[in-house]
């Protein structure tokens, strides 16, 4: 037998390299791992003008949310559109901006989300990576991609955190995370996880969510509303499972509370442009319910993992005021699900679940 000892590496410990003689030469070989990335939706750098016009910019030039002919978009919206709107909504992420931090909450949050789950994956399946991106801003899809790759993940689980499914959140999550891999020369195998807006874990968590915040009110709410984000209503007739995902979500929910169906509703935020969205709209809702004679409100947002712009300013502050200022008596928000225990316990069973097989 020849004698390879003078011609190869030595072999290196796992998890740092790979087991087993290599050439003279070659180059290092990461040993192989799995890796587990919470993917959401994005965040600006800062508050000032520029960070969020590049960070409006590559939001807004997602064909997956805007889906009109650039020839059309992109001089609206480098014109007139990201000459304004940047000074609006830098004003709007200042009100909840993380100061200790230098961040928005949703980085934050994520952020500890995935710590987490590390430590819960990591107890299970010594070696596995968990780690977190974001589809617009930083750290951004690709480079966290490329860096788990490079440091040997051969196998990826990529989970978005959008329970209900939408292609301009879902699916562009995705198709980044894709447009990542058509680069690297060696792809790892991935799985994608679907949405999760009926699994009964979640359901229960909203459900105790609920109980436990109204168990801290000296008020009984006259009306749960549940906000989802907005898409234009076309969507759905175009196929997208979107508005489905959120009346199935709303009804488990209500269900698990033993609540009669008109003490609970649906309504969608967050609508941008001329054209038609999902209804009923949120802001409208709560200009209107008090003329209604319903006076006292509970609101939770179930299409966000975690709390954001959408949330923490766009109800939790605006809407309060609108719904005040129409007549209203109280009015309470609900906090997001976040970095809660079980929350980090549905994110372990998620993981699991598409982890199997692999470890």
């Amino acid at each position: 037998m020849t004698d390879t000892s003078a011609t190869t590496a030595p072999r290196e410990a796992p998890g740092e390299a790979a087991t087993g003689p290599l050439p003279a030469g070659h180059p290092r070989i990461p040993a192989a791992r799995t890796g587990v990335v919470l993917l959401n939706l994005g965040t600006p750098d800062g508050t000032g003008y520029f960070p969020m016009r590049r960070y409006l910019s590559e939001f807004l030039s997602d064909r997956r949310v805007i889906d009109y002919s650039p020839l059309f978009w992109q001089p609206l919206l480098q014109g007139v559109i990201l000459s304004r709107r940047p000074f609006k909504s830098g004003h709007a992420y200042a009100t909840i901006w993380n100061k200790e931090r230098d961040e928005s909450p949703l980085k934050t949050v994520t952020r500890s989300q995935a710590e987490r789950l590390a430590a819960r994956l990591e107890a299970r399946a010594p070696g596995l990576v968990v780690d977190w991106a974001m589809r617009y801003g930083n750290p951004s899809t690709d480079s966290v991609l490329d860096r788990l790759v490079g440091e040997g993940c051969r196998r990826l689980v990529l989970m978005a955190l959008y329970p209900q499914y939408a292609a301009p959140t879902t699916a562009t999550a995705y198709d980044k995370a894709f447009d990542a891999l058509k680069q690297m020369r060696w792809q790892p195998a991935v799985r994608t996880m679907g949405p999760y807006h009926d699994h009964p874990t979640y359901i229960r968590l909203l459900a105790d969510s609920v109980r436990s915040h109204l168990a801290g009110l000296d008020w009984e709410p006259e009306r749960l509303v549940m906000s989802y984000h907005g898409v234009p209503k076309r969507f759905l007739i175009e196929g997208d499972p979107y508005h489905c995902h959120c009346q199935k979500t709303t009804r488990l929910v209500r269900e698990a509370l033993g609540w009669a169906p008109e003490r609970v509703m649906t309504v969608f935020q967050s609508r941008f442009g001329p054209e038609e969205w999902l209804q009923p709209y949120l802001d409208k809702t709560l200009e209107s319910l008090p003329g209604e004679g319903v006076r006292k409100v509970a609101v939770i947002s179930p299409a966000f993992a975690t709390d954001c712009l959408e949330t923490l300013e766009e109800i939790a502050i605006a809407g309060k005021e609108s719904f005040l200022a129409s007549g209203g008596e109280a009015f309470a928000y609900i906090p997001c699900l976040n970095d809660s225990d079980g929350h980090i316990d549905l994110l372990e069973e998620l993981a699991l679940t598409e982890l199997g097989g692999w470890i």
